[in-house]
């Protein structure tokens, strides 16, 4: 399946960039699959794979769903005043409304699959259900195994008739419409932020001081002291924020940075290990390959 060619980055619709183009742009790349849909809603699949990037994506004309393929992956998302970091993963999405713009953070390679959907498609689906009308409201990383799994269907073949493969994806993609408009809506994300995610302002002090190279004191009786909140609420609220409990926050962080380091090929890893504050060089290494599932070597050839 070859990837398509991206000429122009001309707005397909009003109010936004086709988010395809905008994609290539921001990720340096081109998308290793793609599917252009036969619907009348020029529904478009792509899959990525891409470096770390720290980028402004500006407004798009469609929705874009989005699920992750590869190894967890540490990202933050930054609109306007509102801020909310993830790990992106397998069986989370994140959603981006269209004509909405976020500067984003993404700390390591990454695979992912993209879904765009047009605004029209999901108007249509909310006029069909009963209510009032509610807008549509972002993301990021978000656990959603059945939207996950919708969306990684889409991706697969069956050695149908090419018509019958279409067919089946235009169902899939309604069934995804569908779900966003009864998962992603004001009323939901309400309800979402009641259920006991830290607030926005506790979130990033939280984790400005565990990115920090001072010698704070990380203990989660210290967290929670700084947050206000009982140990407890505040490690269950940290994690249906953040999808992970601090000290295994913590724990990626550390893998991000020995990552990074890592591409330097003149820093030898013994190095590494002291850096990051591993008693020895064995527990490093063990500690590396649980995440990784390559030794530190391994990783810094396979990167380098």
């Amino acid at each position: 399946m070859a990837p398509f060619e991206i000429k122009s980055s001309i707005p397909s619709r009003a109010g936004g960039i086709r988010p395809d183009s905008e994609m290539q742009r921001v990720l340096r790349t081109v998308p290793v699959e793609s599917f252009c849909f036969d619907d009348p809603f020029d529904t478009r699949l792509a899959r990525w794979k891409h470096q770390p990037f720290h980028e402004t994506v500006q407004p798009m004309s469609d929705h874009v769903i989005m699920t992750y393929l590869g190894a967890m992956q540490r990202l933050e998302r930054r609109s306007g005043q509102e801020y909310s970091t993830g790990m992106g993963r397998r069986g989370s999405i994140t959603f981006i409304p269209a004509k909405s713009s976020s500067r984003w953070d993404i700390y390591g390679p990454m695979d992912i699959l993209q879904l765009y959907l047009s605004p029209e498609l999901l108007d249509r689906v909310g006029r069909e259900s009963p209510g009032p009308a509610r807008p549509l409201v972002e993301s990021t990383a978000q656990p959603d195994n059945i939207l996950a799994g919708l969306l990684e269907l889409t991706l697969q073949t069956f050695g149908e008739p090419a018509h019958l493969e279409g067919l089946y994806r235009q169902q899939l993609a309604s069934l995804i419409a569908i779900h966003i408009v009864k998962t992603h809506s004001g009323v939901a994300e309400t309800i979402e932020k009641a259920s006991g995610g830290l607030s926005p302002t506790i979130l990033r002090v939280t984790l400005e001081r565990l990115s920090s190279e001072n010698q704070e004191d990380f203990s989660l009786a210290a967290l929670a002291d700084a947050a206000n909140l009982s140990r407890f609420h505040f490690c269950r609220s940290f994690k249906k924020s953040t999808g992970l409990t601090p000290h295994e926050w913590l724990r990626q962080r550390r893998m991000d940075q020995a990552m990074a380091m890592l591409r330097d090929p003149g820093l030898p890893v013994t190095d590494i290990a002291g850096i990051l504050g591993y008693a020895t060089l064995t527990a490093f290494c063990v500690a590396f390959k649980r995440h990784t599932g390559s030794t530190p070597g391994e990783w810094r050839r396979t990167a380098l």
